[in-house]
């Protein structure tokens, strides 16, 4: 269970044993004392969860220089290829409303600051941030120049700040990430529909269904220089994908590709035969509804069939939606990525397969939306490696190396990094209990009755593992 809040590193280094919410006294004085330094743009790279980091970050860094934070806008990247903005992601008057007393936002630079430079935002001065950059970094190289200026400008903006910050830092990042960012309305409202979809479909289990996120699509079997079982066709077709989406970052002298040592040592994505067999070894059996938040699957009419075969009550959001409900989203990967997001946050048992930003993200939500008790799948990958290229090995030798891999997963999941350690790897977003929790507790402006919370009501948390055994 997490630590009561009194004993949090939040309320020690605040003394708010006291019952006082300093918390609000800090960021309600702040904002009657001291008039803004400026004006803060910053532009978020990547994905939808990189973008969603970026965007905590940035409300961070706003409350940390006393800034106003502009909208954050969102660079185009060949990979992804989605020219979404913000408010077609998120919504942005509850982004803003949400802030309200903590950091301000607005839409757009107002215009006495942009005539100063020709109304070209590019002209506006552009600093280059260090990644994890520190308070003090800030403090100290930024913020004199937000002061000089009034206005700047923070691109790229992907990890530029560090994980470790003083309490009320973190609280601006638990507020963007568990209680601003919220799906814009078009998002919500079909992602909410397949939710409904899917545990409709789940009724031999009760309405409960196992989320699946699956990584095998075109561009990772790309970047992951892996090989599967398509010999040199498939070495060229990857090559070229290669070379058109990262140009020459592949062919560098210094760059070694060692397929098989990638292998072994875990870094290749599961193909779906190997998802399915691992799930069936752990006990899942073919009465188990999966939703699967996964992008096109690479090849899937080859590799996707045994996948299927062994999960018939398999879907994904092309098959719970009609054609015309998906028709808007179409070509926009982040606004599809946030229809997988949703229905895999509400679902009975998350099961990653491949590291990045989306699972990190999930994890840690799921996390909090359910109080820390929300299963999570994360297989041992070079053991699981090992284990399926021993020929030799019997179904029911398999099958309880799975159960062991299940329990240590298990186990794992439970675990609740020291939060006096923050870093990378046991961030906030990932593991935001008690930190998250107990900084809502004690800020009097967070309501619990957030979009989250309550689309968290449609689907109760129950144990799916025990019907899903054979």
């Amino acid at each position: 269970m997490p630590k009561p809040c009194p004993n949090s590193t939040v309320s020690s280094h605040f003394g708010l044993n006291r019952g006082i919410n300093v918390f609000d006294e800090i960021f309600s004085e702040s904002s009657a004392l001291a008039p803004s330094s400026g004006y803060l743009i910053v532009e978020a790279n990547g994905g939808l969860n990189q973008q969603r980091s970026a965007i905590c970050n940035a409300v961070a860094v706003a409350g940390l220089l006393n800034a106003v934070l502009v909208i954050p806008r969102f660079e185009f990247h060949a990979i992804w290829k989605d020219s979404s903005n913000f408010g077609d992601i998120y919504d942005e008057d509850h982004f803003i409303s949400s802030l309200e007393g903590y950091v301000k936002i607005v839409r757009d630079v107002p215009d006495e600051i942009m005539t100063r430079f020709s109304y070209n935002v590019s002209s506006i001065p552009t600093i280059r941030v260090q990644a994890w950059a520190t308070v003090n970094y800030y403090n100290g190289e930024v913020y004199p120049v937000l002061k000089e200026h009034g206005v700047i400008r923070i691109t790229p903006f992907a990890n530029r700040l560090a994980m470790s910050v003083p309490p009320y830092i973190q609280l601006l990042r638990c507020i963007a990430n568990y209680k601003a960012l919220k799906f814009s309305s078009p998002i919500s409202t079909l992602a909410e529909k397949l939710v409904d979809r899917m545990v409709e479909k789940s009724s031999a289990t009760g309405g409960k269904y196992v989320s699946v996120h699956l990584r095998f699509e075109e561009d990772m079997v790309a970047f992951s220089c892996c090989l599967y079982e398509g010999g040199r066709a498939e070495k060229s077709e990857m090559d070229v994908i290669r070379q058109k989406s990262w140009k020459g970052k592949f062919k560098r002298r210094d760059r070694v590709i060692r397929p098989d040592l990638n292998r072994v040592n875990g870094k290749c994505p599961l193909t779906p035969l190997e998802v399915g067999m691992m799930l069936r070894g752990m006990g899942f059996d073919n009465n188990t509804s999966i939703y699967l938040a996964s992008g096109r699957i690479y090849q899937p009419e080859k590799h996707l069939a045994p996948l299927q075969e062994m999960f018939p009550r398999l879907y994904t959001k092309e098959s719970l939606a009609t054609p015309e409900e998906l028709a808007p989203f179409q070509g926009y990967s982040s606004r599809m990525a946030a229809l997988d997001y949703t229905v895999s946050l509400l679902s009975e048992v998350f099961v990653t397969t491949q590291g990045g930003n989306f699972p990190h993200f999930l994890m840690g939500h799921r996390r909090f939306l359910f109080g820390g008790h929300a299963k999570t799948v994360i297989p041992d990958k070079p053991k699981l490696v090992l284990l399926l290229q021993d020929m030799e090995m019997r179904w029911e030798v398999f099958k309880k190396e799975m159960k062991l891999m299940l329990g240590e997963s298990d186990r794992k999941g439970v675990m609740v990094p020291r939060v006096r350690k923050i870093n990378r790897k046991t961030s906030i977003y990932t593991y935001p209990l008690p930190e998250c929790e107990c900084i809502f507790h004690l800020s009097s402006n967070f309501s619990n009755t957030g979009n989250i919370l309550s689309l968290g009501a449609l689907h109760p948390s129950s144990n799916l593992i025990s019907s899903a055994r054979l």
